[in-house]
């Protein structure tokens, strides 16, 4: 990772169900920045839902896709981007995700996730016999991987106020000790 970075934009990355799109949302209106969800991204590029590519090309076909897309967010600015829940685990997305952006992992318990998305039948990892076993595996498998972010902000049983007033707090905090050069 290098020493410097060009902070312009804020990623939110976590597993799913952790808040990322609907805190995301309500942070680029906060921020007056552009939002983007990786997830909703790729299918619109590709017309397919993720259920589809997983199920038709694999997840790997659709890491690639995350990754492409990676290279591309880095030019960005101004923007919250929620990022899907794999994403920063997988081909160094995270260091690229931290060349222009601030990271903050969204974090929930297993349960409160298995309660957030068990009724969501677009969630091709959670197509298995027991949900919950399933997020608590994918929460042990990423944790590294998401305690490298910039700041890690605990979701569960907080308001969506809340929440968002704590990563917009972290994010002015680096903005602060790392101005942006004037034009």
């Amino acid at each position: 990772m290098p020493d410097t970075r060009s902070i312009s934009n804020l990623s939110l990355i976590g597993l799913m169900g952790a808040g990322k799109s609907t805190i995301g949302r309500r942070l680029a209106k906060m921020l007056r920045y552009q939002f983007a969800d990786t997830d909703q991204l790729i299918e619109k590029r590709t017309n397919r839902k993720i259920a589809e590519i997983f199920q038709t090309e694999g997840e790997p076909h659709f890491r690639a896709l995350e990754c492409a897309l990676v290279k591309e967010i880095i030019q960005w600015q101004r923007t919250v981007i929620a990022a899907g829940g794999g994403l920063p685990a997988h081909n160094h997305n995270l260091d690229l995700l931290k060349k222009s952006s601030f990271v903050v992992c969204l974090w929930a318990s297993p349960e409160t996730i298995y309660r957030r998305v068990k009724n969501q039948k677009h969630r091709p990892l959670l197509q298995t016999e027991n949900p919950l076993e399933t997020i608590r595996e994918l929460l042990q498998q990423r944790a590294a991987c998401y305690k490298q972010s910039d700041a890690i902000i605990h979701t569960d049983n907080r308001p969506l106020r809340l929440i968002a007033s704590l990563v917009i707090h972290e994010y002015r905090q680096t903005q602060n000790k790392n101005p942006r050069p004037t034009n």
